[in-house]
């Protein structure tokens, strides 16, 4: 095991520059989620770093998305259960952002999605090449699916990584990793709501005690979904956003807000639908009618589930390096999808950094091939364990 992690190692070493030379390219390909021509973009620079390895490359139709890449290796046939990764091509800035350039000080990456997660997909994809030059990739069936549309929930893409899931013995996500280095044995699920308020129209000056405001409606609704907030059961509620009314000297007739919720509990995710919508159902202000629209939603990504897997990838980390603790975390990824399959998955596996959503998004440099070796050593390691019976 020594002989060949550092076989891996050396190989990544030998290759920080074309490395970093691959993450510049892809951070500065703006490939935001409704971007599909530049989404489409990054996956065709993705494809080409694969045309010269023993990998199958297929498109996936993203239908209204960018499309999505399936990357396989050559013992990937179907006939027998895979390896799966998973990492997103597209970001949150959108095409017309001036949010574009690259910049590397030595110590920090800076850039679009440097972090979330286009260093995570260099990273997948070198650990990759690591085991295809050391001969570690011939009887690995492994599948790498590269999607489009994470960034707004995973919409076209939820079912490929569902399929790909259903044959897979266990799952890697390349997600950012934890401050410290953590991947990521947990996650919460999420329930994003669009809710809708028609009023009636009118001159404020002739307002009465009855006017049919929308806005007014909505607030009465905004502090009773904000009161579904249960932090002693891992509850949160959130009116994220509300749009409405034209002018100060006018009765609102439209008003829309967004809430995102986010609970622990496989059930409390129908619990909280139900809630939301007799909020919705029931008005306050007279004249005034709601609707309501479910935007996104994943699922709880328990951890119990990939305890397993965890102290596998420990075991392989152990050879190659530090062991990297296991998180619980808030936010939500593909992770969560793929859990909904009872398929064991550990996530967080990308380099380190912070400020993603931001201009100010970085990641840590040493990180990337720290994490590159990370992903190989973990790849070869858990399916040994697979075949040995240990996993």
């Amino acid at each position: 095991m020594e002989n060949s992690n550092q076989r891996i190692r050396s190989f990544l070493d030998s290759r920080h520059t074309v490395m970093f030379d691959l993450l510049e390219k892809l951070v500065t390909t703006q490939s935001g989620s409704h971007n599909v021509q530049g989404v489409n973009r990054m996956g065709r620079r993705v494809a080409e770093v694969f045309a010269d390895s023993a990998f199958n490359v297929s498109t996936v139709s993203g239908k209204g998305t960018g499309d999505h890449l399936v990357v396989r290796s050559r013992a990937c046939d179907g006939k027998r259960p895979q390896v799966l990764m998973v990492g997103h091509m597209d970001t949150v800035f959108p095409a017309d952002t001036a949010f574009t350039g690259y910049s590397d000080d030595g110590e920090h990456c800076h850039g679009p999605g440097v972090i979330d997660m286009k260093g995570g997909l260099v990273a997948g994809i070198y650990a990759l090449k690591a085991l295809e030059h050391c001969g570690d990739l011939e009887s690995l069936p492994l599948a790498f699916i590269f999607n489009s549309d994470e960034e707004i929930g995973s919409p076209s893409s939820r079912e490929l990584i569902r399929e790909e899931a259903a044959r897979s013995i266990f799952a890697f996500v390349l997600e950012c990793g934890g401050a410290s280095g953590e991947v990521v044995t947990g996650r919460k699920g999420n329930l994003t709501l669009r809710i809708a308020v028609k009023g009636r129209a009118g001159h404020a000056a002739f307002a009465g005690p009855d006017k049919a405001s929308a806005i007014l409606e909505m607030a009465r609704k905004v502090i009773a979904i904000e009161a579904l907030n249960q932090p002693e059961r891992g509850i949160s509620a959130n009116v994220g956003t509300i749009r409405g009314g034209i002018g100060a000297n006018t009765v609102p007739d439209r008003a829309t807000a967004r809430v995102d919720f986010r609970f622990v509990h496989p059930d409390d995710q129908a619990k909280l639908a139900e809630r939301a919508g007799a909020i919705v159902a029931t008005a306050g202000t007279a004249g005034t009618i709601a609707s309501l629209e479910v935007l996104t939603e994943r699922p709880p990504m328990p951890s119990a589930g990939n305890e397993s897997l965890y102290r596998a990838v420990a075991r392989a980390a152990a050879s190659a390096g530090p062991v990297p603790a296991a998180e619980h975390r808030k936010g939500v990824s593909d992770a969560n999808i793929i859990a909904s399959e009872k398929v064991p998955v550990i996530d967080g596996f990308g380099p380190l950094g912070a400020r993603d959503h931001s201009e100010e998004e970085y990641m840590v440099r040493k990180s990337l091939p720290e994490r590159a070796l990370l992903v190989a050593t973990a790849l070869k390691g858990c399916w040994q364990d697979h075949l040995a019976g240990r996993l």
